[in-house]
């Protein structure tokens, strides 16, 4: 079917109230985010600035059609204009360099009788070419087709018989923005929403603390060392027995990617469950290094992993350590001190059949307990090459502690300093964890 040079002024849909109103020559200072937000991929079908427009029209002519003059974009610049007479046809000449599409509604569809989607060419070539313009083209007073055709996706609609080449090549250059305000929107939508969802799973895979019944108050910091990540390969968790006994755990997988904290997400409640089971020590330490065996992508993975049982009136504690750096504990009256790690055994995952003993320790009436990952302690001092270390550690924490730091604050300001001391962020995932105990 021909496209028509009409002799009277063409009243476009976006002028009769049925769409938005155009832009003029040049897109609104508006769009301007939409531009810079649209991605690189389609910058040869949206950058029409640089690049000269190009029309494909697919309508149904078996004489030819004929090619509609004096088409010109904002700049002046001739329109290109390519012809289809089937939809077999517009796949082969629909190509990236192609802008806008016009499409006669009236074009019949392969497989589909006229009755059963009045729309079916449009979807079809909606769904052949997701990141084109379309303007559709239906009959003269027909507005009722074309707002639908708008609906189910169209930039705009034209009537046929009242088409001439000014208000086409307006409309033309007015469907390209559109279309790319409207895949800028969306893709920045989508990017909301999966941001909003890892965000939302992160936050789920953190622990809560099972410390019902039990008098120890809890404090937790967590830092990943992967940009913009809530989730690193650090992982902790605390939970009380039937018993009465309290146990807490603090591990960290080698590695700062999304498969590391996946692996220590499957650790923490692969210990969770084992705890929870009755299983302690080394017995429970030996069945963890055979789940990371079997859940880790490389046998070069491998955890460091710190427990403590704390026995149900709070005075002493059973601690392990596999490769781990040793808790820090604090009492009144005396300095904050490291535990014993004598005993450290191997992390997990390097030795097949490794045992881990179990170390008793005296904490007396009142105490805090901090577990902490080698990221608060592997963080540079200035420029230089020198590293926290654990002293460093235990000095700064002596003296946040003199100036009565405790629970959150102490963490809060034991990370935050070893931030500033590093001369920003960390390289590494940091977890603490604080237990008090008040006589």
């Amino acid at each position: 079917m021909p496209v028509p040079i009409p002799r009277q002024r063409a009243i476009p849909a976006v002028e009769s109230g049925q769409a938005p109103a155009a832009p003029q020559d040049e897109p609104s200072a508006k769009d301007e985010p939409s531009k810079k937000e649209a991605p690189r991929k389609e910058a040869t079908v949206d950058n029409n600035a640089a690049t000269q427009l190009s029309l494909l029209v697919i309508e149904d002519d078996p004489g030819g059609s004929t090619v509609v003059p004096e088409l010109v974009d904002s700049a002046g610049k001739p329109i290109r204009v390519r012809t289809a007479r089937n939809l077999t046809e517009a796949e082969r000449l629909l190509t990236d360099d192609v802008h806008c599409i016009l499409l006669d509604l009236a074009l019949p569809t392969p497989g589909r009788s006229p009755d059963d989607d009045e729309l079916a060419v449009l979807r079809h070539v909606l769904e052949l070419a997701p990141r084109h313009a379309v303007l559709a083209l239906t009959a003269s007073g027909d507005a009722e087709r074309g707002a639908e055709a708008v609906r189910v996706g169209a930039q705009d609609y034209l009537f046929r018989d009242e088409l001439d080449g000014r208000l086409l090549s307006r409309a033309i250059r007015y469907a390209v923005e559109r279309k790319r305000s409207d895949t800028a929107e969306r893709r920045l939508a989508e990017g909301r929403v999966r941001a909003q969802e890892n965000r939302r799973l992160e936050r789920g895979l953190l622990p809560t603390p099972l410390l019902e019944g039990s008098s120890l108050r809890f404090a937790a910091r967590y830092r990943p060392g992967r940009s913009r990540a809530l989730l690193g390969g650090d992982f902790y968790d605390v939970v009380r027995t039937p018993d009465g006994t309290v146990h807490a755990m603090i591990g960290d997988v080698c590695g700062h990617g999304p498969d590391e904290a996946a692996l220590g997400v499957e650790l923490r409640i692969a210990w969770r469950a084992l705890t929870l089971a009755g299983l302690c020590g080394d017995e429970l330490l030996g069945t963890l290094q055979e789940v990371l065996e079997h859940e880790r992508s490389d046998d070069e993975i491998f955890a460091t992993l710190c427990t403590v049982d704390i026995a149900p009136d709070g005075r002493r504690a059973g601690l392990c350590l596999a490769g781990h750096p040793s808790p820090l504990v604090a009492r009144p009256g005396r300095p904050a001190r490291l535990l014993p790690y004598d005993n450290n055994g191997p992390a997990l995952g390097l030795l097949p059949g490794a045992r881990w003993p179990r170390m008793q320790v005296e904490l007396g009436a009142e105490w805090s307990l901090m577990l902490y990952t080698d990221g608060l302690i592997e963080g540079r001092i200035g420029e230089g090459r020198e590293r926290l270390g654990q002293d460093g550690m235990v000095s700064m924490i002596r003296r946040q502690l003199s100036e009565g730091l405790r629970g959150e604050a102490l963490l809060r300001a034991a990370v935050n300093e070893v931030r500033t001391l590093n001369g920003g962020e960390l390289a590494d995932d940091v977890a603490v964890l604080l237990l008090d105990r008040e006589s």
